[in-house]
């Protein structure tokens, strides 16, 4: 009879893609693109006497998105981490909200990888990691493709080779 160690919660051990710094500022450059494009939109549209406010306005949401796509980025690179091992999968992800996640290998039901147009453009994909916790799917997001598809094929084998039936 093998006594089991608990699968503890802790700091997982390795680092999204670098890349990731760069998919998030896009991806948060072109969210603010269309917010300063409707303002500017507007601000055509409607010439009248609050020209000057809606300049202001324009200036202020023009500071707030450099400061947003200076520090957002770097923050959620030194938050994101992410491990795996034959008991468990560990998250850590977020930058003001942070979530810490771990899931028993044993409770694996899916693996899955994700590639959107955009992360196809910055080589990066997505692992999601389907459980039968009621807080859903373990996301681990801004890894490199060959890391991607190694992760799913680890967690799928090992899942396989686990007893249980995940739920």
């Amino acid at each position: 009879m093998s006594v089991q160690t608990p699968t503890t919660l802790r700091p997982p051990l390795h680092r999204v893609s670098r890349t990731a710094i760069w998919y998030w500022t896009v991806r948060a450059c072109l969210g603010w693109l269309v917010f300063i494009g409707g303002q500017v939109a507007w601000m055509v549209a409607d010439g009248g006497d609050q020209r000057t406010l809606r300049i202001s306005a324009l200036g202020f949401t023009a500071v707030l998105a450099a400061a947003h796509l200076i520090v957002m980025p770097r923050w959620r690179y030194h938050v994101h981490r992410w491990e795996t091992t034959p008991e468990a999968v560990y998250t850590l992800s977020g930058w003001f909200k942070q979530e810490w996640r771990i899931a028993p290998v044993s409770r694996i039901q899916t693996v899955d990888s994700e590639r959107g147009p955009l992360e196809q453009l910055f080589k990066l994909a997505d692992v999601t990691v389907t459980t039968a916790s009621a807080a859903g799917p373990i996301k681990i997001g801004g890894l490199d493709r060959a890391t991607a598809d190694r992760i799913v094929h680890e967690l799928t084998a090992s899942a396989q080779a686990t007893a249980g039936d995940a739920t």
